[in-house]
């Protein structure tokens, strides 16, 4: 293919430790290695994105670098006979976005085992919405469910309920039978959760307790947490007997401070959520149940379209102060 010029954000280390965003012109010959190149049509924004883009050196160790680790879009040119010219597909994890130039650019160049061919019953579009989050939030209901979690069990603790991750694993559970109760942001979207189908809200403080006891009252039968810290070790000590509380962030903190009496008394299970690393086969499946059963009939009630990258700006900043709702997709291609 011919070394064309494409758009990219392109965020590059200051001599002052300031990282500045811009929208560049780059060529295909600037993009790593590999065996399929992809046209991007849209990309989303994800908590990892926002990090990346604000020189987050836990993320993205070497700058300048396009952030973006969800990227959906047709194949522009391919090494692998899994993929031929004209398809549509979709990368989310691995190492794009991280320290492989991702997808806030008009094309990204990746190996072939990252690459997902679009689901039918899924737009390009759709798979962003859900992208990463909606991936992550797939997850975390399909191994809560598996854990035996069942909707006749009682209700399922959300946290983080407004962002991209919780609002998404909200709206599966209340699609799939269960009873849910959402744990509010620190803006009060209360009535965005109910809207979502949420049986009942509650504040932050409610979900993290501080009164150091190693077990609470037992309130629900299983949790899927998005934020860690003690609001995760609150939700392990309130789960019911034989319950089960899935974890897959940690933007409240890294460490967990539990004590081991829940999971020998109660017999809890703490599953651990990997999107990044996760193997293709359960990719696959979760895919495929996103884009059948777990489709949901209201997307865009939890969706804000960019219509560029240069709109990416603000977005980012919301992001990062814990106020952005629902998911949040970019329209890459003109």
């Amino acid at each position: 293919m011919d070394n064309i010029s494409f758009k990219a954000m392109v965020v590059t280390e200051g001599a002052d430790k300031q990282f500045i965003r811009e929208i560049q012109q780059k060529q295909i010959d600037d993009l790593p290695a590999g065996d399929v190149l992809i046209n991007v049509q849209y990309s989303s924004l994800n908590y990892k994105d926002a990090l990346s883009a604000s020189g987050n050196k836990g993320v993205t160790r070497k700058y300048p670098h396009t952030p973006g680790i969800d990227a959906a879009g047709v194949v522009a040119e391919s090494s692998s006979p899994e993929f031929k010219i004209g398809e549509q597909v979709l990368v989310t994890g691995y190492d794009l976005g991280m320290n492989t130039s991702g997808g806030y650019a008009e094309y990204v160049r990746v190996p072939a085992d990252w690459v997902v061919k679009l689901p039918e019953n899924l737009t390009l579009r759709e798979s962003m919405i859900y992208g990463t989050a909606g991936f992550t939030a797939a997850l975390s209901c399909f191994k809560l469910i598996n854990s035996g979690v069942t909707p006749d069990k009682g209700p399922v603790l959300v946290t983080g309920a407004t962002g991209g991750v919780g609002s998404i694993a909200l709206s599966i559970l209340v699609k799939s039978g269960y009873e849910v109760i959402a744990v509010n942001g620190i803006v009060d979207e209360a009535d965005y959760l109910v809207e979502l189908g949420a049986r009942e809200v509650i504040s932050i403080e409610e979900a993290d307790d501080k009164s150091g006891r190693p077990l609470l009252r037992p309130r629900w039968a299983g949790a899927i947490d998005t934020v860690a810290g003690n609001i995760l070790s609150t939700a392990i000590k309130t789960t019911k007997y034989g319950g089960s509380v899935t974890c897959c962030g940690n933007v409240g903190a890294a460490e967990l401070q539990s004590s081991i009496v829940p999971f020998i008394i109660n017999g809890i299970t703490l599953l651990g959520i990997d999107s990044v690393n996760c193997p293709v086969d359960m990719r696959m499946k979760v895919w495929n149940k996103i884009a059948s059963d777990w489709k949901l009939d209201r997307l865009e009630k939890i969706t804000t379209e960019l219509s560029s990258l240069e709109a990416l700006e603000e977005r980012i900043g919301l992001i990062l102060e814990g106020k952005s709702r629902g998911r949040a997709i970019v329209k890459v291609a003109g």
